[in-house]
């Protein structure tokens, strides 16, 4: 069997940017990723099926009204190992040896003490911004350097979507469930009573990514 060589150093950051960009997009096809950095669909589709033989992606066909169907590109799980994953390995076995050690109790006292924490941390970083909206991108930034890829976007209701497009906890999370509830809930006290804060997308659901829509209450 002949092995491919790995391209060049341009094709490996190309590459690795497509893959950025897939994160933090989601789904698309050649032709969008193409014009996003404003080259050829050929040229995308070359590097697309070698991050498809490395099983870094995988195509879905999507109809189209007009023209044949296109492929709809996205990552798989192996893409994961290109970002930050919060040690996850040591993560794992720490929570495991805590919960045989101190029980369920115990670690719902280690979560609450960890939400304590993180509130005091949040409001502390964003005590001084006055409206609501520099509030969530104060914590945007704070979360993306915690390695979640966080971002905000605005919403035609005048509402905030706080997206996380990367869960560097992932593997964590799965082993303990409550890190993923208590995150709803810090998210929650670090902004006060009078926000309301709905998780609307969540990747330990299937999504591709976290989404909590923020906002404050109709009077």
């Amino acid at each position: 069997m002949k092995i491919k060589p790995p391209g060049s150093a341009t094709d490996q950051r190309t590459r690795r940017a497509i893959i950025q960009l897939l994160k933090e997009q989601g789904s698309m096809d050649a032709k969008s990723i193409g014009e996003h950095f404003g080259t050829t669909t050929m040229a995308v589709r070359l590097h697309l099926y070698a991050l498809e033989e490395q099983k870094l992606i995988t195509s879905r066909e999507e109809t189209r009204p007009l023209g044949r169907p296109a492929k709809i590109w996205r990552l798989t799980p192996a893409a994961n190992r290109f970002f930050h994953n919060g040690h996850a390995d040591l993560t794992v076995n720490l929570i495991r040896s805590m919960g045989k050690t101190f029980g369920p109790q115990g670690m719902e006292r280690l979560l609450a003490t960890r939400t304590k924490e993180q509130v005091k941390d949040y409001r502390g970083a964003f005590s001084d911004k006055e409206t609501l909206g520099d509030q969530v991108k104060t914590l945007a930034k704070i979360r993306t350097a915690e390695g979640y890829m966080a971002e905000v976007e605005e919403q035609e209701d005048n509402s905030l979507l706080l997206v996380e497009n990367h869960c560097p906890i992932c593997d964590a999370a799965s082993t303990c469930l409550g890190l993923c509830d208590m995150e709803l809930e810090v998210f929650q006290k670090s902004l006060g009573p009078e926000v309301e804060v709905e998780r609307t997308e969540h990747i330990q659901a299937g999504a591709r990514r976290c989404a909590y829509r923020i906002k404050r209450p109709s009077k």
